[in-house]
């Protein structure tokens, strides 16, 4: 079983800058691509962004571009999403995802991912 285990939330105030990292553990775990999710109350869980293991490309929401940078350490199987110039629309519950099968064709669709972290809260004070 995979686990993924997401760290570096909290609170901060607008403008201010936060990293989340996710790590991916258990048995042999070889991922096609990881990455971030967000939630806020009262809306659906909307892609963040995601990195693929072949080539390192990455994909951003258009919300994000510009201020989130996701990368990752292959040897961890860990990435880490640097968010800058946070807003308090940034305020949400940020949850990591991973595929370790196939190819990761759509990475906006959360089915596209069979791997689910718990979530870490991070919320922005205007």
């Amino acid at each position: 079983q995979v686990q993924l285990v997401e760290s570096g939330g909290g609170l901060v105030q607008a403008g201010g800058s936060l990293r989340l990292s996710c790590a991916a553990s258990g048995r042999t775990f070889s991922s096609v691509a990881m990455g971030w999710f967000r939630q806020a109350p009262g809306k659906e869980r909307e892609f963040v962004a995601t990195i693929w293991w072949s080539d390192d490309s990455t994909a951003y929401a258009d919300s994000v571009k510009g201020r989130f940078t996701l990368s990752r350490d292959g040897a961890k199987n860990t990435v880490y999403l640097q968010m800058n110039s946070l807003k308090p629309e940034d305020t949400a519950v940020y949850y990591c995802a991973a595929v370790d099968r196939g190819r990761l064709w759509y990475p906006a669709r959360l089915t596209s991912y069979n791997y689910w972290g718990q979530g870490t809260q991070v919320t922005v004070s205007s």
